[in-house]
């Protein structure tokens, strides 16, 4: 870099120029609010106001929540219905109406001063920190809301209500289960029919004579095909209804030595030896970790491997976890052989399937 006194490219002689002054900072320009007590109290109740008619909103998009069918033919605009723009609106404006207002508020009532500081290191002093915290509390002050209770009240009503349409939204998840989570179709056999058991899709019976060691079939309830065999509205098991029933009723049957099985304990308590059929053992398909569909067999171990992550259930020993993230063992399905020597389920599984839940129970089988 050249010095001051070193000719530049053109000849001439660089001359030294002294830093530009600080021009500090320009007179303070005060508010009308700032000088006018009347203008105070007028930007004060204006800013109240919007605050309250947040809340108005908030009260009309509940009224336009109940009183609005989904289904309403009445097309306001661009072909969506009443009950959608009258929940849009109302709350988009109750929204925007606290955002305005909260800026009116900074721009009419809060502290207006001017300040200006140099940087400093990415970390701050202790007393840099202490100063913040005491600029955050002259903040606080500067900003009326321990004076101007009218504010504070009105934004805190506001706000508060704001949380009643995300309530009443979570209606919109759809009815509660019930029960419906501790049940599946297997459930619903009669006593003189029980549920065959079938190969999913193409819907045939399995004779246990079929399996041979090692073998490893997906299987579904026959009621799923033929409900009326066992009493079942055939509308029961269509369209949705079916997928969820499928969904919840998919079943994985394996045949191993008899001698390699270990029954565990029902949630009685009682034994689970006559559970299997000649070394047949029923399980669901439904991982217990997050549900995905399994059917990874290693036919030596007798274990079943989730391909999503990877749990490992030992299909010898009451469907128990060996490996992975899944907490708790695949429900297993008692089975038996009816008078044709078909595979049926004896009665429907003893514990909830797939993913663990709140309410679901927990008992100790081994």
């Amino acid at each position: 870099m050249s010095d001051a006194h070193t000719p530049d490219p053109t000849g001439h002689e660089l001359v030294p120029v002294e830093p530009i002054a600080d021009p500090g900072l320009p007179e303070h320009q005060w508010r009308p609010t700032d000088v006018d007590p009347a203008k105070e109290k007028r930007a004060e109740r204006q800013v109240a106001t919007l605050f309250g008619l947040s809340a108005v909103c908030v009260v009309l998009f509940l009224v336009a929540y109940f009183t609005l069918d989904i289904g309403d033919n009445w097309h306001v605009v661009f072909g969506f219905g009443a009950s959608t723009m009258a929940l849009g609106f109302t709350l988009g404006l109750a929204l925007l109406l606290i955002g305005v207002g909260i800026i009116h508020w900074a721009r009419k009532l809060m502290g207006d001063h001017e300040i200006s500081e140099l940087r400093h290191p990415a970390r701050s002093s202790d007393e840099d920190r202490e100063g913040t915290l005491q600029a955050l509390s002259a903040g606080l002050e500067e900003s009326g809301i321990g004076r101007r209770p009218l504010i504070r009240n009105s934004l805190l009503g506001a706000v508060g209500l704001l949380g009643l349409p995300a309530v009443v939204m979570l209606r919109d998840l759809g009815p509660l289960p019930g029960d419906k989570l501790y049940h599946t179709i297997w459930g619903k056999g009669l006593k003189d029919k029980p549920m065959r058991i079938v190969r999913d899709e193409i819907w045939t019976p399995i004779l246990a004579s079929d399996l041979e060691i090692g073998d490893l079939v997906n299987c579904q309830p026959d009621a799923l095909k033929n409900p009326e065999r066992y009493d079942i509205d055939p509308t029961e098991v269509e369209g949705v209804n079916l997928q969820i029933h499928k969904s919840k009723a998919s079943l994985i049957l394996l045949r191993m030595n008899p001698g390699d099985i270990k029954p565990g304990k029902d949630a009685e308590g009682k034994s689970r030896e006559n559970w299997t059929v000649d070394g047949i053992v029923a399980y669901s398909k439904i991982c217990t970790h997050v549900g995905c569909p399994i059917s990874l067999n290693e036919r030596t171990t007798h274990h079943l491997l989730c391909p999503c992550h990877q749990s490992t259930f030992d299909l010898a020993d009451s469907g128990k976890v060996v490996f992975g993230p899944a907490g708790r063992p695949l429900p297993q399905l008692p089975i038996a052989v009816d008078e044709q020597g078909y595979l049926v389920a004896q009665s429907d599984f003893d514990e909830p399937v797939g993913p663990s839940f709140w309410e679901r129970d927990y008992y100790d089988r081994w």
